[in-house]
């Protein structure tokens, strides 16, 4: 499995994680925008972090937008607004040695620094 970060190039919260990273340049990177992830690739994130709700940002300017957050969706839906659009993924997301790290919390950032540390 490929070390690899799923992130917008024109995102600034991306760009100063990947900054703050050690080790970045052994990472596969992957601009959502330019390059939209495939349903192969979204399966893959799946399988790691169990569920598409939890790659699902609900931040997203088309999640306000489209009134998602009065709508119940369920795991079909999730996956189909993921392939649908890129600003649906959380971002960062990062593969890593078989481990997943999804979106820019802080605790999510110090754990991903420290695996990167090792890499």
């Amino acid at each position: 499995m490929t070390n690899k970060i799923y992130y917008l190039a024109s995102c600034d919260t991306c760009r100063k994680i990947i900054k703050s990273l050690p080790n970045s340049d052994r990472l596969e990177f992957h601009d959502i925008r330019q390059n939209p992830i495939t349903e192969q690739e979204l399966e893959e994130l799946h399988s790691l972090s169990g569920s598409y709700e939890a790659l699902f940002s609900k931040k997203a300017q088309l999640y306000k937008s489209l009134d998602l957050k009065n709508k119940t969706l369920t795991e079909d839906d999730y996956k189909k607004y993921l392939l649908q659009h890129y600003t649906f993924l959380s971002r960062p997301v990062i593969l890593l040695n078989g481990e997943i790290f999804i979106g820019n919390t802080q605790p999510n950032i110090l754990k991903l620094t420290k695996a990167m540390a090792s890499v």
